[in-house]
């Protein structure tokens, strides 16, 4: 067999050396890529933590809560507007009609079916 075929066992050793160094260099390009800050560019946004919350409860701290679980105790009448809550950031614990953030989900959270 000829060594210049394309076909020659060297030549498709050498084809599939140079796709897997290829597939190598892309894959460092993407993840450096991934990683660049490009000011005024609409950047993928990462992920956002998962935000817990705390309430009082019968003087008892309860948590940490995620949103479901907020959205839970307020359709539950566990919770409602005058309930302390804290969430790591705040300097003091305030009642929900006073917390922002925890308005914010209960705002957005589907109303319970109606019962007929």
């Amino acid at each position: 067999m000829d060594n210049s075929n394309f076909f020659s066992i060297d030549r498709l050793i050498e084809f599939g050396m140079g796709m897997a160094m290829a597939q190598q260099m892309v894959n460092m390009m993407n993840q450096s890529m991934q990683q660049m800050y490009v000011p005024g560019s609409i950047q993928s946004m990462p992920h956002p933590n998962v935000q817990t919350f705390y309430v009082a409860i019968n003087n008892q701290q309860v948590g940490p809560l995620n949103e479901q679980d907020i959205i839970r105790m307020v359709s539950n009448k566990q919770i409602d507007k005058d309930t302390l809550v804290w969430t790591p950031g705040m300097i003091s614990w305030k009642p929900i009609e006073q917390t922002p953030s925890v308005l914010r989900i209960i705002a957005t959270a589907p109303p319970p079916l109606p019962t007929t």
